[in-house]
């Protein structure tokens, strides 16, 4: 207790004096570096990881002593000891339980948080009055169980009750548990390992789910089973005794001095020109115009435009997502997860059965926390300041898409539910892949009727391209040779033969790129050098609206919407070249990729660019196609107490050049969307 009076005195004086001065309602604990104490005292220092226990009780007698005013008090103040060496800091599971547990059980855990309990009540001293003397029992509640602790026998009169606890002479703490896991980028695709995480006082309420948090504590060991089963295995968990907020930017990538003169080479040319060598970097297996347009927005997506807040609090975000919409064996999934190898930060995640929790976020009921209602991080929330690569979109059920829309739109998720109320950010972008609703592309049925999304998560997306795969005899016979020539080539140079080849055609290392991506994100916000040069994207925007014609039956082109997005995607591009200015390259490449990802998803029956395609999944021609299809039904239904017959539909329809199997297509919608319904099932319809 001496040293640690001396090491207070030569080096938290100062500190302990503003500890003195809010305590305890503003601040309840000293904050010590380990690195100082070391400095102090090497001995004392790596005894502090051997015997944390013993040792913080010793610095917080010390800390009580602190020669201070008569009138101040510290005596609940804690200490806590942060900022450990590297060797001593782990992501969750990179470590052995056992061994540190037994030789050096003070350490640091980095991970991510995955749920969160509500912050609760914890018992840390029970006061238990003898209903026959009256004594009160003091008794700790302390240890790894949560089994409550009862007094053998009363120190007054010494028998055994009966006791009635006392609890306004009791002593509560507040109390909170994490759930901390691997980081999505560390995890490799993998649920990951994941440790839970005890907070008490001061502590708890810091952190959310998504948040990445290193925690400094004391490795416990709890026992598996419950009181009548008892198991000889033991799950580890950390007693939290500092607790700090990671920096969510892709700042945290270190990108060294060799690292920044190789960026700098790529950004000049040094390695070919800049989007050749960038694009001939990712799934260098998928070649051909479309794969190059779809790799040039997924890097620009990864680096992503300006995020601006405005005075009044109102946000424009600068991350944009985008959809892969394709035929079986077309390179979707392959471009999905070499999205996630090239990202900082990234989150792989299949639409295939999942759920709010899982996408967004979510309060539920978990055998976790003993039945307790907790706060669960879905991947738009773990991938927060990165990017959520999603397989399989199509699968997404339609309230699950409708809380990805939320997130996607706002850059947030709120949860509202069972006494939880809060807000997770998801500055997140989406790249995200699916089927048509038959596997492949029909060329003989409208785009938007093969898509099986929501038109509210459809318009979230400020990219679409269309994948199909259609046999062309040259393009086949490329493939099939460089299928073939790169698995003969390795399996060569694992035999030992010297084939004069690389197996590996990327210009740019995954490790490289990634380490390019986040240093231009750390680059000040590009932007428009005159007025002149933002003017070119102003009338860039009005010619494509203009494309159609301005008659009033003409379909709506584009949206507003679509200029938000060529501006994100011209920042993008100028900071792809490491520059501050957005220039006439920029603009044309935004305009490009967005003409060419209209051209692919947003083209009607007639020809014509038609922004409700995007927009609401249904084109002018369509509209037209349903007002139609409600009107003849309205006419037909009319004094009529039940529904129509769709054999009587069906015929009067082909009178107005409207197909059968266009027609069902049609009050097949207007029942979905409640607009119509079956009085009798299969036989008769009635619109509403």
């Amino acid at each position: 207790m001496d040293d640690f009076q001396k090491f207070f005195r030569n080096y938290y004086d100062d500190e302990i004096r503003t500890l003195a001065q809010h305590y305890p309602n503003e601040q309840r604990s000293l904050e010590v570096g380990w690195g100082d104490l070391y400095r102090y005292d090497p001995d004392l220092a790596d005894d502090y990881l051997v015997q944390p226990d013993q040792l913080q009780r010793y610095a917080e007698e010390a800390l009580r002593l602190y020669d201070l005013p008569i009138d101040v008090s510290l005596g609940q103040a804690h200490v806590r000891v942060k900022n450990l060496n590297e060797t001593d800091s782990f992501y969750p599971g990179w470590f052995s339980p056992t061994e540190r547990h037994d030789k050096s059980p003070y350490l640091t855990v980095e991970g991510q948080v995955e749920k969160a309990t509500d912050v609760d009540p914890k018992l840390e001293e029970a006061a238990f009055e003898c209903q026959l003397c009256g004594t009160l029992n003091r008794v700790p509640q302390s240890g790894p169980s949560d089994d409550f602790q009862e007094p053998h026998e009363c120190s007054g009169c010494e028998r055994q009750g009966p006791f009635h606890i006392n609890f306004d002479q009791s002593e509560f703490v507040d109390a909170q548990m994490l759930r901390l896991a691997e980081p999505p980028e560390v995890a490799a695709g993998g649920e990951g390992t994941k440790i839970d995480v005890a907070l008490e006082d001061d502590l708890t309420d810091q952190a959310e789910p998504g948040d990445r948090i290193d925690v400094t504590g004391r490795l416990q060991l709890k026992q598996d089973g419950s009181n009548n089963k008892k198991s000889n295995r033991f799950k580890p968990y950390l007693e939290g005794h500092h607790i700090e907020i990671s920096d969510t930017d892709f700042e945290d990538l270190e990108i060294t001095a060799e690292d920044k003169r190789q960026i700098e080479a790529i950004a000049n040319g040094e390695y070919g020109p800049l989007f050749e060598a960038v694009l001939d970097s990712i799934a260098p297996d998928l070649t051909g115009e479309k794969y190059d347009l779809i790799k040039e927005g997924l890097f620009l997506m990864l680096i992503g435009g300006a995020t601006v807040e405005f005075d009044n609090g109102r946000e424009v975000r600068g991350v944009f997502h985008m959809l892969l919409i394709g035929d079986a064996s077309t390179g979707k999934s392959t471009l999905l997860r070499e999205a996630k190898l090239i990202a900082p930060r990234s989150v792989f995640a299949n639409g295939k059965g999942a759920t709010e929790a899982g996408m967004t976020a979510t309060a539920k009921q978990d055998d976790w926390a003993d039945g307790e209602w907790t706060l669960d991080a879905g991947a738009l929330v773990q991938a927060n300041n990165g990017l959520a690569s999603i397989d399989e979109i199509d699968k997404v059920r339609d309230d699950v898409q409708d809380s990805m829309h939320g997130a996607m739109a706002d850059m947030k998720v709120d949860v509202n539910k069972a006494g939880i109320n809060t807000t997770l950010p998801a500055e997140t972008s989406v790249f995200a892949g699916g089927n048509p609703k038959h596997d492949r592309w029909d060329n003989y049925v409208a785009d938007s009727e093969q898509i099986d999304l929501g038109e509210t998560l459809l318009s979230r997306f400020a990219l679409i391209f269309k994948l199909q795969d259609i046999p062309d005899e040259k393009t086949d016979r490329e493939k099939a040779d460089h299928v073939l020539e790169t698995k003969e080539t390795a399996k060569a140079k694992r035999a030992g033969e010297d084939t004069g080849a690389d197996d590996d055609d990327r210009v740019i290392d995954h490790d490289l790129l990634r380490k390019y991506i986040a240093y231009v994100r750390q680059l000040p916000d590009p932007r428009f050098r005159t007025e002149e040069d933002r003017n070119k994207l102003r009338d860039a925007y009005v010619r494509m609206r203009g494309v159609n014609g301005y008659d009033d039956d003409a379909p709506v082109p584009i949206t507003l919407r679509k200029l938000q997005d060529m501006h994100r995607l011209a920042e993008a591009s100028a900071r792809t070249r490491l520059s501050q200015w957005i220039e006439e390259e920029d603009i044309q490449r935004a305009k490009r990729l967005v003409g060419e990802s209209l051209q692919d998803y947003g083209m009607n029956e007639d020809g014509e660019f038609d922004a409700d395609i995007v927009e609401a999944n249904t084109s002018q021609p369509q509209r037209e196609r349903i007002k139609t299809v409600q009107a003849v039904i309205r006419e037909m239904q009319a004094g009529k107490a039940g529904g129509v017959p769709y054999e009587d539909i069906f015929e009067k329809l082909k009178d107005e050049g409207i197909s059968q199997e266009k027609a069902q297509h049609e009050i097949e919608k207007l029942k979905k969307k409640g607009d119509a319904y079956e009085p009798k099932t299969n036989k008769e319809v009635r619109v509403t």
